[in-house]
């Protein structure tokens, strides 16, 4: 997979979670998770987006140390809603793939390291 397709996937994730939010009606007080789980996901493909126009290896990596950060971030607020009730069958389909893009994000981060102390 080339970065343009994973830059497509996560922002195809991220725009499919935003819709998905905006048609649960969630209770009041699930406003700023429903807000973070929004910034997050939009934040992981926006930052990968920009580790692709990385300026070096250093700025590719740290860019992608953030996206690992953010895609996390959507897997907890996702795990949170679930823990708290909100079993809806479509939180899997996201689940599973942000889990894919972590792990995706986490090998790449892996061989980029492993370049870097082979120079």
């Amino acid at each position: 997979m080339d970065s343009k397709d994973l830059a497509k996937r996560f922002k195809d994730v991220a725009v499919a979670l935003f819709i998905e939010l905006k048609e649960i009606k969630f209770p009041s007080d699930y406003y700023d998770i429903k807000r973070q789980l929004s910034r997050a996901s939009a934040s992981a493909a926006a930052n990968y987006r920009a580790a692709c126009r990385g300026k070096s290896t250093p700025d590719f990596l740290n860019k992608l140390k953030i996206v690992e950060e953010e895609t996390d971030e959507v897997l907890f607020w996702l795990d949170f809603l679930e823990s708290a009730g909100y079993k809806d069958v479509s939180f899997s389909r996201f689940n599973k793939e942000y889990d894919e893009l972590l792990r995706i994000i986490v090998a790449s981060i892996k061989t980029v390291k492993a370049k870097q102390a082979r120079s």
